[in-house]
C-alpha cells in the first residue's frame, strides 16, 4: 500500500506542480510574463533583463500632438445585436454603426485621422486595431497592452497620421477570435496625394468575412455584379479578415498583383493562370483590365466579384494549380535596410506539445518549446536592424503578424528572395516552412507579434516585441476585463 501510494504521488505530483503553475494570476502586465531574448544585442547581462522591471517611457505618451487638428473624422458606434447581412442575411454578432463591415475609413496620404469609438453594448469591451497600420503604440488597440477595453457606455478616441498609402483594415482587439468572426471590423484605403498618377479608371474594395459559415464579399453572398466599363481598368483591394488563408484568381482574364499589405510591388509581372494566397488578416490590390465579355474575380471559390457592363458574363474557371510565388515576383529594388547587419537577430519557432494552459488540459502551440505565458519578450532599442527567421513545425499553418512595423521578406526555406522587395504584416507560413524576414525597430513601445488564426492566438500562439527604455501601464485581466485575444 505504501509504495502503491508513493507511486501514484511520483506520477502526480508533477502533474499537479504542472497544472497549478499554469494558471494565469486574475491580472498580470505583459511586462511580467515570460522572458526577455534580446538577440544578441545589448542587454543580455542585465541581472533582471530589463524585461519584468516597470521603469522607462510609459507608452501612453506615444500619440499624436493633441494640438493638431483633425483632417478626416469618424465616430464608430459598437454593437452586440442581431443584424442583416447586404446579402439579407441574419447575423447574430456584432457591428459598427449597426452594420457589419464597418464603414470604411478613408483619407489621402499625410491626413490626421480621428475615430471615436463608443461601445453601446458589446458586454465584454471592444477595442480598434488598425492592423497594418504602423501607428503611434498608444493608438494600436490592444486591450491590456496598449489600452484599457472600452467597456459598455465608455468611449475611446484614435489619433494618427495616414503616412501610408495602400489597404488595411481595422478590428477589435479584446476577445478578437469571438468579436472579429462576429463582425467587428472594417476596411482602411489611404490613398496618395497624387492618385490620379498611374490611377485605375475603378477602385473597389473588397472585404471578405464568413459569417455562419458562409462566406462573403462586402456582405453580400455568391456572385456580386459590379458594373465597369469595357476596357476600364480596376484595382480591386481584396482584405481577408478572417481566420485562414485564401486562394484568389482571375476568371476571362489576366491580372497583375500591385501591393501587398499596403506596399507596392515593383514592375509587377501578368498573371494568368495562377493565383495568389492571401493569408489571414493579410491584403492584396490587384489589377485587372475588364474585357468587353467581363471578368470575375474569384474569392475562395465560392463567391467572387463580377466585373463587366450589364448582362456581361464568363464562365468560373477551375481553381488553378500553380500560385503567384511572391519570393520571386516582380523586379528587384533597393530594400532601405541592410540585414546583413542586423544589431538583433531572433528565433520564432512555432511547435505544438501536451500540456496545461491556465489550468486546462489539451494539446496547445509553443513558442520556442515554451508554453504560454512562458514567451519571450523580442527586446530591440530604437534604430536597430532586426532580422527574425520563423520556423513551423506545429502540423498546420500560422498567419503570422507583427503590430506596428512591416518586414521585408529575405527567404523561404533557405531560398533567397529574388523578386520586388516583399514586405508584410501578415506572413503565410505553412508546416514545415522557414521564412527569414527583416525590419528597423523604428516604432517604440510594446507589440504584439502572433499568430492572425485569432483563436490559436487565443491559445497561446503569440510574443511580444518590447523596445528598450519603454513599459506599459496596462494588464491583462483585472478591473477592466482586458482580454486581447
Amino acid at each position: 500500500m505504501v509504495v502503491a501510494c508513493l507511486v501514484t504521488f511520483a506520477l502526480l505530483a508533477p502533474l499537479a506542480w504542472l497544472w497549478w503553475n499554469s494558471r494565469l494570476p486574475s491580472e498580470y502586465s505583459v511586462m511580467d510574463m515570460g522572458y526577455a531574448d534580446f538577440g544578441g544585442g545589448p542587454g543580455a547581462s542585465a541581472s533582471d533583463g530589463g524585461h519584468s522591471a516597470h521603469q522607462g517611457v510609459s507608452i501612453e505618451t506615444l500619440t499624436v500632438a493633441d494640438d493638431r487638428p483633425a483632417d478626416v473624422e469618424y465616430e464608430l458606434v459598437a454593437r452586440q445585436e442581431t443584424f442583416t447581412l447586404a446579402s439579407g442575411r441574419s447575423v447574430d454578432g456584432y457591428t459598427l454603426n449597426g452594420g457589419s463591415p464597418g464603414p470604411t475609413v478613408h483619407a489621402d496620404e499625410g491626413d490626421l485621422v480621428q475615430v471615436t469609438l463608443t461601445n453601446e453594448s458589446v458586454p465584454d469591451g471592444a477595442t480598434l486595431h488598425w492592423h497594418g497600420v504602423d501607428v503611434p503604440n498608444a493608438m494600436d488597440g490592444v486591450a491590456g497592452v496598449t489600452q484599457n477595453a472600452v467597456m459598455p457606455g465608455e468611449s475611446f478616441t484614435y489619433r494618427f497620421v495616414a503616412d501610408q498609402v495602400g489597404t488595411y483594415w481595422y478590428h477589435s482587439h479584446q476577445v478578437s477570435h469571438e468579436q472579429v468572426i462576429g463582425g467587428l471590423f472594417g476596411g482602411v484605403v489611404f490613398d496618395p496625394v497624387n492618385a490620379s498618377v498611374g490611377g485605375a479608371d475603378v477602385d473597389v474594395t473588397a472585404m471578405v468575412h464568413i459569417y455562419d459559415g458562409t462566406r462573403t464579399v462586402n456582405g453580400l453572398e455568391g456572385d456580386v455584379p459590379t458594373e465597369v466599363a469595357s476596357g476600364a481598368v480596376v484595382r480591386v483591394r481584396v482584405v481577408n479578415t478572417d481566420n485562414g488563408p485564401m486562394s484568389v484568381w482571375t476568371s476571362g482574364s489576366p491580372y497583375r498583383v500591385l501591393a501587398v499589405d499596403g506596399y507596392d510591388v515593383n514592375e509587377p509581372d501578368v498573371v494568368d493562370g495562377a493565383a495568389i494566397t492571401v493569408t489571414a488578416g493579410g491584403r492584396a490590390d490587384l489589377e485587372i483590365e475588364v474585357p468587353a465579355s467581363g471578368a470575375r474575380l474569384e474569392l475562395g471559390g465560392n463567391t467572387a466579384l463580377l466585373l463587366g457592363e450589364g448582362a456581361a458574363s464568363v464562365s468560373e474557371e477551375p481553381a488553378p494549380r500553380e500560385f503567384v510565388d511572391l519570393l520571386s515576383y516582380g523586379s528587384p529594388a533597393p530594400l532601405g535596410v541592410d540585414p546583413d547587419d542586423a544589431d538583433r537577430q531572433f528565433e520564432y519557432v512555432v511547435d505544438r506539445r501536451p500540456g496545461f494552459l491556465d489550468g486546462k488540459p489539451g494539446l496547445w502551440w509553443t513558442v520556442n518549446g515554451n508554453l504560454y505565458p512562458d514567451v519571450p519578450m523580442f527586446t530591440v532599442s530604437e534604430g536597430d536592424v532586426v532580422t527574425m527567421r520563423i520556423e513551423n513545425k506545429s502540423g498546420d499553418v500560422h498567419p503570422m503578424h507583427l503590430h506596428g512595423h512591416h518586414a521585408v521578406v529575405l527567404a523561404r526555406n533557405g531560398d533567397p528572395a529574388t523578386g520586388s522587395p516583399w514586405w508584410v504584416d501578415s506572413l503565410n507560413v505553412v508546416d514545415g516552412e522557414t521564412y527569414d524576414i527583416a525590419f528597423v525597430a523604428d516604432n517604440p513601445g510594446v507589440w504584439l507579434d502572433h499568430c492572425h488564426n485569432l483563436p490559436h492566438a487565443a491559445e497561446g500562439l503569440l510574443a511580444h516585441l518590447g523596445y528598450t527604455g519603454y513599459s506599459t501601464p496596462y494588464v491583462i485581466g483585472g478591473d477592466n476585463h482586458n482580454e486581447p485575444e
